[in-house]
């Protein structure tokens, strides 16, 4: 038992904080930041990151019965959120800007606003629409099985809020000791980790939907 509620918390983990990749927010955060405080830069990204924990907190307990709602199925939302997972994984991994994740529109908007901490900084670069599916498919999955399993879930999204906070925070010091190439690096290995959750989800929810395909007779 255990080694079970060790095992989802990793996986749990692990797929939230790769899609949400607070380091991928540190150039954007820098660009949008520019002309502030050091002190104002960690106020915004403590309120950034509180605002995230709220934002898919909320999508992961209430998101599947606001999709039963509109007569979405489970089973074809894991399809359109690893279809929308696989996106972001190729632009990342070929370091480029996702326009799934944001946009230069976005940026420029957010470079002349006096505030960034909800809008963009905390949806959609930390809860956008990839990381919203992803913990709204990993709820689904643990409600599916023992209840324990939403323990580790919201345990992840708070874990990775931390995280994001103190990258934001030292976004300078981030940036500045990993630079260009290892910001690269560090986007090649979460998109490859992140095409592999995009691909488990397309599959289950191809399986949800057609129970032929996973049939061993």
């Amino acid at each position: 038992m255990i080694g079970e509620i060790v095992s989802f918390s990793l996986v749990s983990l692990s797929a939230v904080f790769v899609v949400v990749d607070p380091f991928a927010c540190v150039p954007f955060f820098l660009a949008m930041t520019s002309e502030d405080s050091p002190e104002k830069r960690r106020q915004m990204a403590r309120r950034a990151s509180a605002a995230a924990f709220v934002i898919l907190a909320f999508f992961a307990l209430v998101g599947a019965v606001l999709f039963r709602a509109l007569g979405i199925s489970l089973a074809a939302f894991r399809v359109a959120g690893g279809v929308l997972l696989l996106i972001m994984s190729i632009d990342m991994l070929r370091t480029n800007p996702s326009p799934a994740r944001i946009t230069e529109g976005e940026v420029e908007a957010g470079a002349i606003k006096e505030d960034i901490a909800i809008v963009p900084l905390a949806m959609p670069l930390l809860a956008g629409p990839g990381s919203i599916a992803t913990v709204v498919v990993l709820m689904a999955r643990a409600r599916s099985h023992e209840l324990w399993r939403v323990v580790p879930i919201l345990a992840a999204i708070l874990a990775t809020s931390v995280a994001s906070y103190y990258v934001l925070a030292s976004a300078s010091k981030v940036d500045r000791v990993l630079g260009r190439t290892g910001m690269n690096i560090l986007s090649r290995v979460a998109g490859l980790l992140l095409a592999a959750i995009a691909i488990q989800f397309m599959m289950d929810g191809l399986a949800d939907a057609f129970p032929a395909l996973s049939s061993t007779s």
